[in-house]
């Protein structure tokens, strides 16, 4: 059922993002932030931020996380941003790639596409557990303290076979989670 239809206030949306009354979106070409008020649909603030905003997720107590993509060679960071503090570089993405993120309400997830994983971390951006999706992640959120992940294959490399996905569930507080379609 269809509750809403709104278009983007963007072009080329990319991160979305939603924390108490506002979602946060950003757009990859213009290389803007927008914290968007969900009950008028109007922007309530423009963001700059310090490079390309790939993912968003709100960590909590009014703050969001990102993934930001810096330089020529688009290297991944993870940033925290707070109303009063702006931008803070918490730490660099392993081999500077990553992208989706989601938040437990104690750890920062994020999954790197080609390697098709998710990556738990601590405070300081060290790996604590490494999590095998078995495909190409194309986001993934908590529900309950279960991970939803959209995965599948974009096949782009074989034009006679369209896209494949799906969304999987797994426990990651299970030693050998299991995904289930």
């Amino acid at each position: 059922v269809e509750r809403k239809r709104v278009a983007s206030l963007t072009i080329t949306p990319q991160a979305l993002a939603y924390d108490s009354n506002y979602l946060w979106m950003s757009s990859r070409d213009l290389g803007t932030l927008y914290k968007i008020h969900m009950d008028t649909w109007k922007v309530a603030q423009e963001i700059d931020p310090p490079g390309v905003v790939w993912a968003a997720v709100s960590s909590g107590n009014g703050e969001m996380c990102f993934t930001i993509g810096k330089g020529l060679n688009d290297d991944r960071y993870i940033y925290r941003y707070g109303t009063n503090e702006g931008f803070t570089k918490l730490f660099e993405c392993p081999d500077f790639t990553g992208s989706y993120i989601s938040f437990d309400g104690k750890h920062l997830y994020m999954s790197q596409w080609y390697e098709e994983c998710i990556l738990k971390f601590d405070a300081q951006g060290n790996v604590l557990r490494e999590l095998d999706i078995g495909a190409e992640i194309c986001g993934h959120t908590f529900v309950d303290g279960s991970i939803y992940v959209l995965r599948g294959r974009e096949n782009k490399n074989q034009p006679n076979k369209s896209e494949e996905w799906r969304i999987a569930r797994l426990d990651p507080k299970e030693e050998n989670p299991q995904l289930e379609d």
